[in-house]
């Protein structure tokens, strides 16, 4: 009952905790109406700020200056009774009020300049500084494009007063200013207090993260580019006020080569098309959305479904009309008001912007976008020229069966060129030319299909494709080319199909048959070697799969295929088959630790490919070394040579060569050098490629990103981690993925938003792990996540559900034991209720002390491996510390004094801890109980005992207390 004034009050501080939103925004006006009620200048300008508030943040700010009008009034007539809150919040709001006019084309410049007038007029009155004023000035300048320069100077110029707006706000706008001069470098510059998180605010950095992304990318910093997306969007995701930084998002996503990103960034934040209080906003919004369609629309997806105002369907064609007239309509209502086209100008120029990339930049995370993501929006064109595709459809059947022969990847896009002209309408084969029959052209075209199925990893599919092949062969009279296609369906699912293994018999049925073709001519060299290969694969996959020990057969049959492999190859001049036997050899090898003998073997290889003339075949020599250089701690040789591999897979547009597994080694071996950048890099492109796989290379994409994040935690970038593990979690393929994959996903989240003291939503991921983990066989996960749950349900002032996940981690505890991670949850636990209760939460936090040393007591009983000194040492520190708070000196001296010697127990690994119980001891005997003396001679031998044991910032804090206690005494 919002029935006295106190209700109100407490109504609006209980408002004033939720998030910015709808919930909010009506909240505050219904207690404006409950103020209204009491003649109480208070509590209803308290309501009228808070409401004011609401619309701010809320995209509605063209309803703030109406709700300031009425504080004014308040002020006017009563300002003693504003409290000194509300005092400084009057006058501080003038610039809220300011941009809110200069944002809504209805209001007339000649009203918004009185406006400005009116905030002089009062600031003066009030004996405040005028740098505010001349940045409201400044900011209506720029938004009309005149006098601009001007009035930047008679603003930046100034010194900041109480009532400018915060460092790194300022900083924005300075850097916004250099941005739309074209001084991108300067803007960076400027911006770099911010972006690097030493001038914040409750915006900032995230709305300077979003502004600087597009001269991040013009002055190619990509890493940072990169990093401002992930950590900028999470800010602005779903909120109705942050219709300016999506849309900016929106349009960095055009521009940096993903599409697909952003029409799921546009997907979440469709209600933004419902938000009209904010015209300026709105404007900015529209047209990066736009970027974005008109982009899809020049690359031909017009039909394409995408997102747009709720209550009908759209494609990219028509959500593009309705962009433009709309945006159009309201750059040119801008322009009206202001006399000047520099809204439209703006807007025209953010339009005419092409991609900034030549090829999509990689950001680590999942957008799911299944019709863009099958290719990037640019692909760089190898870097050499592509073998010319005959006019004659026999010369090129025959030229694409010659570079077939050799592993030339042109050989895919000349087959490609001769389906479309075999299969297109009313092609009429000629017989009797070098193509062949029909039925050939047939059975090589399914063989085709079969290879495009294996490349995106549809083994099944490719299967089927091979065995129609076989059977069209066998038709057409060509009995070696059958028995190859034939003898490759037995191998082409080993190690992707789970415990299938080689049918022997048959293979060896295959050899037999291939000599016999081989004796009448029946089989070409290639195909006749394609059989021993075959037989080459499945005896590397018996070995690989009797790691570490094989027995003497599955040894004794490697070295039986693989070297009839190599001699065949020899024999009839293969340099290509021969090199691939090699490899064979050389991959086992260093799977058995054997690693000189591979990096020997391999960059044989490399030489006898080279002598061949066949350096089309070394990105995949090349990518088996560096796993080779990786494994024998060479990771600096490992990066060079996977920067090789890809570079001539990329050269020679060899579209099968395996990207993605490559750039996720190429990431580890950059980690093992510490170049983390590089390695983040290499990563999240490997994401990327696994990403155009589609559904089946879901969880290789989603590993890539669980160490992609690590990697981004481990160099100080929680928020870049969060953002990419958030994008697995939202992946709809994640249902399907592996649950303990999933399972570490969550917790690395958790844990994630814990550091960056997202306390509740942190809460909640926990709480969705121990649901998901509770029925596992072995519990102690559970117990883990039991415990980390409760423990940010207590950050998150969510005692009740706190004490439950307590509860629940006991109960699994009780199930698996988790005795250090168990008793430290309590004494944390106990900690947290004092910071949040004082001195009435002491009888609290003794019990959960209490129940940590029989955590204790239990572990010692049942004889567990725990660390006896640091669990009891602990808990008599904790403590001390909670009746040093509740005033209960003697008794917190007495606990940290039993601590001391227990951390002793510990050796030279508890001198730390030891060295702190002793300062606390020191800091109660000194400071809350006057005993200086015996504090200051603590202090002096704990401090000289932290240089013995090499503990120097140790020394020097216990040191730095010892003078004050000192300083106070005397």
């Amino acid at each position: 009952m919002l029935d006295t004034p106190d209700a109100v009050m407490a109504a609006l501080r209980e408002n004033d905790a939720r998030p910015y939103g709808r919930q909010r925004t009506v909240a505050a006006e219904e207690l404006v109406d409950a103020a209204e009620q009491f003649d109480d200048t208070g509590v209803r300008s308290m309501a009228l700020l808070e409401l004011m508030e609401a619309y701010q943040y809320d995209g509605e700010r063209s309803k703030s200056p109406v709700v300031f009008a009425r504080v004014l009034k308040l002020w006017d007539t009563d300002p003693d009774g504003f409290g000194e809150w509300a005092r400084d919040q009057v006058f501080w709001r003038f610039k809220w009020v300011a941009g809110s006019l200069t944002g809504t084309p209805d209001v007339p410049l000649g009203a918004i300049r009185r406006w400005h007038t009116e905030m002089r007029t009062r600031y003066e009155k009030a004996g405040f500084g005028l740098q505010p004023y001349y940045a409201q000035r400044y900011h209506l300048a720029a938004h009309t494009g005149v006098g601009a320069e001007d009035a930047y100077e008679l603003w930046a110029g100034r010194p900041r007063t109480e009532l400018s707006d915060c460092h790194a706000c300022e900083l924005r706008a300075r850097a916004n200013h250099h941005v739309r001069a074209g001084d991108d470098a300067r803007a960076l510059e400027v911006w770099r207090p911010v972006l690097g998180g030493h001038s914040t605010c409750s915006e900032e950095p995230y709305l300077s993260h979003a502004a600087a992304l597009l001269p991040l990318l013009r002055e190619g910093r990509l890493d940072e580019a990169r990093s401002s997306h992930l950590v900028g969007y999470r800010f602005a995701r779903g909120k109705s006020g942050m219709a300016r930084p999506v849309g900016q998002h929106v349009e960095f996503c055009a521009l940096s080569g993903n599409e697909p990103r952003g029409l799921e960034i546009l997907s979440e934040n469709r209600h933004l098309f419902t938000v009209t209080g904010d015209p300026s906003g709105r404007l900015d919004f529209l047209t990066g959305v736009e970027v974005l369609i008109a982009a899809l629309a020049r690359q031909g997806h017009g039909e394409l479904a995408v997102s747009g105002p709720p209550g009908r369907s759209w494609t990219v064609d028509t959500l593009l009309a309705h962009l433009r007239t709309e945006a159009d309509a309201l750059a040119a209502r801008f322009d009206a008001r202001n006399g000047t086209d520099a809204v439209s100008s703006r807007r025209r120029a953010r339009l005419e912007r092409g991609p900034l990339l030549a090829e999509p930049l990689a950001l680590g995370v999942r957008a799911a976008a299944p019709e863009l993501a099958g290719a990037p929006a640019a692909v760089p064109a190898p870097r050499r020229e592509a073998e010319p595709e005959p006019e004659e459809f026999a010369d090129l059947v025959v030229r694409a069966r010659e570079l077939d022969l050799v592993g030339h990847p042109d050989a895919d896009r000349l087959w490609r060129r001769i389906a479309e002209r075999f299969e297109a309408d009313g092609y009429v084969h000629e017989d009797g030319t070098a193509a062949g029959t029909a039925g050939r052209l047939r059975a090589e075209l399914a063989e085709q299909r079969a290879h495009e199925a294996l490349d995106r990893d549809d083994y099944a599919a490719g299967k089927a494709q091979l065995l129609a092949a076989a059977d069209l062969f066998e038709q057409e009279g060509l009995p070696g080319q059958a028995l190859m296609v034939r003898t490759r369906t037995l191998v082409v699912e080993l190690g992707e199909v789970e415990g299938l293994a080689p049918d022997w018999p048959a293979l060896d049925e295959a050899l037999v048959r291939a000599k016999e073709l081989r004796a009448t001519g029946g089989i070409s060299d290639d195909d006749y070697l394609i059989v021993f290969q075959c037989r080459a694969f499945a005896a590397h996959h018996d070995l690989i799969a009797a790691l570490p020990e094989p027995p003497a057969g599955a040894v004794a049959r490697f070295e039986e295929a693989v070297g009839a492999y190599r001699a065949e190859s020899g024999a009839l001049g293969s340099a290509r088959r021969a090199a691939t036997s090699r490899q064979y050899a050389a991959d086992a090898a260093a799977r058995q630790g054997r690693m000189a003998e591979a990096t020997a073997e391999l960059r044989e290889v490399m030489a006898q490919l080279d002598a061949a003339e066949l350096p089309w075949q070394t990105p995949r020599v090349l990518g088996l070394l560096g796993q080779v250089l990786l494994q024998s701690g060479e990771p600096a040789q490992a990066v060079e040579v996977f920067h090789r591999a890809l570079a001539e897979a990329a050269r020679w547009g060899d579209d099968s060569y395996p990207f993605a597994p490559t750039y996720m080694m190429l990431g580890h071996a950059s980690s093992h050098t510490g170049d983390d950048g590089g390695a983040i890099r290499a990563l999240s492109e490997a994401a990327a490629r696994f990403d155009r796989k589609g559904r089946p290379a879901a969880e290789e994409a989603a590993q890539v990103r669980l160490q992609l994040a690590d990697l981004l935690r481990g160099s100080g970038r929680a928020a870049d981690a969060v953002a990419v593990l958030e994008s697995v979690l939202l992946d709809a393929a994640a249902p399907e993925l592996d649950e303990r994959l999933m399972a570490q996903v969550r917790l690395d989240l958790a844990r994630g938003l814990f550091a960056l003291e997202e306390y509740r939503d942190a809460a909640e991921e926990y709480l969705r792990l121990a649901d998901a983990v509770a029925g596992w066989e072995d519990q102690s996960t559970h117990t883990m996540v039991a415990c980390e749950a409760s423990l940010a349900l207590a950050h998150a002032d969510r005692w009740e559900a706190a004490d439950a996940a307590r509860e629940r981690a006991l109960a699994a505890h009780a199930e698996a034991p988790q005795w250090d991670q168990m008793a430290g949850t309590l004494r944390d636990f106990a900690k947290l209720v004092m910071r949040a209760r004082g001195e009435e939460g002491l009888e609290t936090a003794l019990a959960r002390l209490a129940e940590a040393d029989a955590v204790g007591e239990a572990a010692e009983r049942a004889g567990a491996s725990y660390n006896s000194w640091f669990l009891r040492g602990g808990s008599h520190y904790e403590r001390a510390r909670c009746l040093a708070i509740a005033g209960r000196h003697e008794e917190a001296l007495a606990e940290a004094e039993r601590a001391i010697p227990v951390y002793e127990e510990g050796g030279e690994e508890a001198e730390s801890p030891r060295a702190e119980a002793v300062r606390m001891a020191a800091l109660i005997e000194g400071t809350d109980l006057g005993r200086t003396r015996a504090a200051v001679a603590r202090l002096t031998a704990a401090a000289d005992r932290c240089r013995r044991v090499g503990l120097p910032e140790a020394a020097e804090v216990l040191a730095d207390l010892r003078e004050r206690i000192a300083a106070d005494q005397g």
